[in-house]
C-alpha cells in the first residue's frame, strides 16, 4: 500500500509539474497561448485540456488513497487504545510477557504516527492538486471561446468560397449538370433542355421579370456587369422570364440573395437583390414561375450571361 502511494505521489507531482501555479493567492492571469496566433489555438487547448484531465485524474486517486489512509489510521488507533489500555496485565505472564507487550504498543504508536503523517501529506497533496485544476479551468475557458470563434469565422470562411464557387460554376453547363450548390436532397432531375435557339431566338423580345410598369436604368455589382437595375415596392413578385432550371439559390456577395435560371444554349439570367428566395437548385421552372420577390432596396439587379461573360441585358428587353 505504501509502494502504491509513492507511485500515485510520484504521478501527482508529474501533473504539478505541468500545471503553472497561481501567484499571490489571485485568480492566475490568462495564459499566453489565449492571445497566440489562432493557427495555435487549437493545440494550446488540447495540451490545457489534457493536463486538465490528468490533475482530475490524480485528484480522483489521491481521493481513493485518502479514504484508504484514513480507514487505515483508524483501524490502527484502535489497536493501539485497546493495547495501551491493557497496561500492565500481561505481566501475570511474566517478564518476557510484558517486555513483548510494551514492544507492540510501541510498535502501534510509531505506525499510527506514520499512519497520520501520510494523511497530513495526502491532504495537501490534495489541496495542491485541486488549486492546480482551478487555474487549468480557467484557463480552458477561454480558450474554448476562441476556438469557438475561430471554428465560426473559419465555417463563414469556407461558407463564403462555396458560394463564390458555385456562382462561378452556375454559368457552365457540362455533362454533370449545373452547380449544386444548396440543392435540397432529391431535388427536380434533369429538365428537357430548350432547343439550342430557344433563349437566343428571344433576345429584343423577352419579358419583365416584373409585372407592372417598372423603371429601369443601368447598373453593375463588381465583378460583373453590365446589368439593369429595375425598381418595384419591395416584395414585389419576380417571375422567371423564360423556361429553365435553377443553378444558383442563395446569397452571394454584393448581389444579395440571388437566383441563377440556365435557359440552355450557355445562356444565364442573373436575378438579384431578393428579399426571399422561393426555389431551389436543380428545380426546373417555366416562363412565369415565382422566383422570388424584391428585397429592401425596391430594386431587382438583372443581368445576361452567355457563358460567364456578361451581355448587355437592354439589347434583350429591346430597349
Amino acid at each position: 500500500m505504501r509502494f502504491r502511494y509513492l507511485v500515485l505521489l510520484t504521478l501527482s507531482a508529474s501533473v504539478a509539474g505541468a500545471v503553472p501555479p497561481s501567484t499571490n493567492g489571485l485568480a492566475p492571469a490568462a495564459p499566453a497561448a489565449v492571445t497566440a496566433p489562432s493557427n495555435d489555438i487549437a493545440q494550446t487547448l488540447a495540451s490545457v485540456a489534457a493536463r486538465h484531465s490528468q490533475a482530475e485524474k490524480a485528484l480522483d486517486e489521491l481521493a481513493k488513497e485518502a479514504a484508504l489512509a484514513h480507514a487505515r489510521t483508524i483501524a490502527r488507533g484502535r489497536a493501539y487504545v485497546k493495547s495501551a489500555r491493557a497496561g500492565l496485565l500481561p505481566v501475570g505472564s511474566g517478564f518476557d510477557s510484558l517486555t513483548d507487550h510494551a514492544v507492540r504498543v510501541e510498535r502501534l504508536r510509531r505506525a499510527l504516527e506514520r499512519d497520520q503523517r501520510l494523511e497530513r501529506k495526502i491532504a495537501q497533496r490534495r489541496k495542491q492538486v485541486a488549486a492546480e485544476l482551478k487555474t487549468l479551468t480557467l484557463q480552458l475557458g477561454p480558450l474554448q471561446a476562441q476556438k469557438r470563434v475561430m471554428d465560426a469565422n473559419r465555417a463563414a470562411l469556407m461558407a463564403q468560397q462555396d458560394r463564390a464557387l458555385a456562382f462561378q460554376r452556375a454559368f457552365s453547363s457540362g455533362s454533370a449538370g449545373t452547380a449544386i450548390y444548396g440543392a435540397a436532397p432529391g431535388g427536380a432531375g434533369p429538365m428537357d433542355q430548350p432547343a439550342p435557339s430557344g433563349f437566343a431566338a428571344r433576345k429584343g423580345k423577352l419579358s419583365f421579370p416584373l409585372e407592372g410598369r417598372t423603371e429601369v436604368r443601368t447598373a453593375r455589382r463588381p465583378g460583373g456587369g453590365p446589368g439593369l437595375e429595375m425598381l418595384a415596392p419591395p416584395g414585389t413578385k419576380v417571375r422567371a422570364i423564360h423556361p429553365g432550371k435553377v443553378a444558383f439559390a442563395d446569397a452571394y456577395a454584393e448581389y444579395g440573395k440571388t437566383v441563377i435560371i440556365d435557359h440552355g444554349d450557355n445562356h444565364y439570367v442573373v436575378n438579384s437583390g431578393l428579399r426571399t428566395i422561393d426555389v431551389s437548385v436543380g428545380d426546373t421552372v417555366s416562363s412565369g414561375t415565382r422566383l422570388g420577390s424584391v428585397g429592401a432596396s425596391g430594386a431587382l439587379y438583372f443581368e445576361v450571361r452567355i457563358g460567364s461573360q456578361t451581355a448587355d441585358p437592354s439589347e434583350w428587353f429591346g430597349i
